[in-house]
């Protein structure tokens, strides 16, 4: 199965990569822009990887691995890349910040599906995964207006993909992880880290690789499963 990957060279990405890639039988393509060493190794590492690289937020750069989608002939699309997270209240984040972030972090992703909903149309078949967070779900978190409102977009978008492609055999989930250690959310203070900790049902905070193998679970999944949000949180926010 030809899988592409977008921002899978560091973080979640990274495990997603690695999981998909041990997998028998994939071929998977991931992009990268900061995360040249990593990409490199994860290459060095499984004969069935390829990074391309793409900045997101260069439009000549999204261009290219626009042009690029077709002749992968890829199968599967996982939408994973994110520029980053900034906390800050509300009522202090400047009206710029999320019209800039949605270019960043939505229009790239809109057009990525776009181009690759044109190719699973013509193959009569394809799944698109999107990788969101558990914080849209209930009360969301302070300081993270902006993020929050960017995976629920999302959410939304994912569930119109759904609809609008089920004749054609095409699936559109997402998946829900809740808080992991990553590069993305390197900056939380530990005593936050320590109590977000205590009050897990599990005593532990989700793991990548954890997430990982249930996005490999949507990739081998049935077409009768479509348009469903997998939230990965041990029940901690019902």
């Amino acid at each position: 199965m030809n899988i592409l990957i977008t921002g899978g060279a560091s973080g979640l990405g990274e495990s997603i990569t690695r999981t998909l890639a041990e997998a028998k039988g994939n071929r998977v393509y991931f992009t990268y822009n900061n995360s040249a060493a990593h990409a490199k190794k994860i290459e060095g590492e499984f004969s069935n990887a390829k990074a391309v690289h793409c900045d997101f937020t260069d439009p000549d750069s999204l261009q290219s691995l626009l042009a690029q989608i077709e002749s992968l002939n890829i199968e599967v699309l996982i939408n994973n890349a994110f520029t980053g997270l900034q906390t800050n209240y509300f009522h202090k984040t400047e009206a710029d910040y999320f019209s800039e972030n949605f270019n960043k972090n939505i229009v790239p992703v809109i057009k990525v599906t776009q181009k690759a909903i044109l190719q699973f149309r013509k193959q009569k078949a394809g799944k698109i995964i999107t990788i969101l967070s558990s914080y849209i779900i209930n009360k969301p978190p302070i300081g993270l207006s902006a993020y929050v409102a960017e995976k629920n977009y999302l959410l939304s978008l994912s569930k119109s993909w759904a609809v609008e492609n089920a004749k054609f055999n095409i699936t559109s989930n997402c998946v829900s992880p809740a808080m992991m250690q990553t590069a993305l959310t390197s900056g939380t203070d530990e005593r936050i880290i320590e109590e977000m900790v205590n009050n897990h049902p599990l005593k532990k905070l989700l793991s990548p690789r954890e997430v990982s193998e249930s996005i490999l679970y949507l990739v081998n999944a049935s077409s009768q499963i479509n348009g469903i949000n997998l939230v990965i949180n041990a029940a901690a926010d019902l």
